[in-house]
């Protein structure tokens, strides 16, 4: 399997950036894993976004699934997509419907968001939506999916697994969570740990939501993840010392993400 990082920004993206989005692709299957503002355009330019086979959103955050509006507007207006011929396009009577797996709650969600501008059933009008819970286990093409909840300011927030049935390796992608005992056993020894490191330091009051780099590689490292790369992290806070901070605590190499990053498994 080959991950490519779209957008590892936070709740605000960095500049020319985008928020969390990743693609993911094993032979023919192409998968997009989370689609936060920005993250449609970055897709496009490394897959024809028709060819994509399913979008997973991994909790109901606006930095996680807001860029599922253009991409509706593109499966739904674009001239591809029409059923009569329009310019060099010669017209289809099967659109490209990709499938969508979201929370429960993702069409009330959905619904309330763009029913604001528009019409309320852009999304699923263009999607072929499907509510998962934690339990489910999906197979999309040559993958298999699997979800775990993790403790996060949104309730039905998950950790996402992406595993190959071609032989491959294992993706465990954390989404948004706090210090937690949940992302360490879903994680337990996978080849690649995607894991949010958002805060320079602890939130000092309050519920926390979020994980510091120094605890990014605490988890990483009590649950054997062979690789740990940091992600969900602003520009304004400095790669290097990130890194630093997480590796001490890992006791191995980390990597950040960066837009553009390429990981195989």
């Amino acid at each position: 399997m080959r991950l490519t990082v779209l957008g590892k920004s936070p709740s605000w993206q960095d500049a020319g950036g985008a928020c969390s989005g990743y693609l993911v692709e094993d032979g023919d299957t192409v998968v997009l894993l989370d689609c936060g503002n920005g993250v449609f355009g970055k897709l496009r330019r490394y897959v024809d976004y028709v060819d994509v086979d399913a979008v997973v959103i991994s909790h109901l955050h606006a930095d996680h699934f807001l860029d599922l509006v253009p991409f509706s507007y593109g499966l739904r207006y674009a001239p591809r997509q029409q059923p009569v011929p329009v310019d060099r396009w010669p017209g289809t009577d099967c659109p490209a419907c990709p499938k969508l797996y979201a929370p429960t709650g993702a069409t009330e969600t959905f619904r309330r968001v763009v029913g604001a501008w528009g019409p309320e059933d852009l999304i699923e009008g263009a999607f072929d939506l499907h509510e998962y819970s934690a339990s489910e286990e999906l197979e999309i093409g040559s993958m298999k999916v699997r979800f775990n909840e993790v403790p996060h300011f949104a309730p039905n927030t998950h950790a996402v697994e992406l595993s190959s049935t071609n032989g491959g390796g294992r993706i465990t992608y954390g989404a948004d969570h706090r210090p937690s005992e949940e992302i360490i056993d879903f994680a337990r020894d996978t080849d690649l740990l995607l894991i949010e490191a958002t805060l320079p330091r602890p939130e000092r009051q309050g519920d926390r939501g979020h994980l510091t780099p120094q605890e990014a590689g605490e988890h990483g490292k009590r649950a054997n993840a062979q690789r740990l790369v940091l992600t969900h992290m602003s520009d304004e806070l400095d790669a290097l010392w990130a890194r630093d901070c997480a590796e001490k605590a890992f006791e191995g190499p980390v990597a950040v993400a960066a837009e553009g990053d390429v990981y195989e498994v």
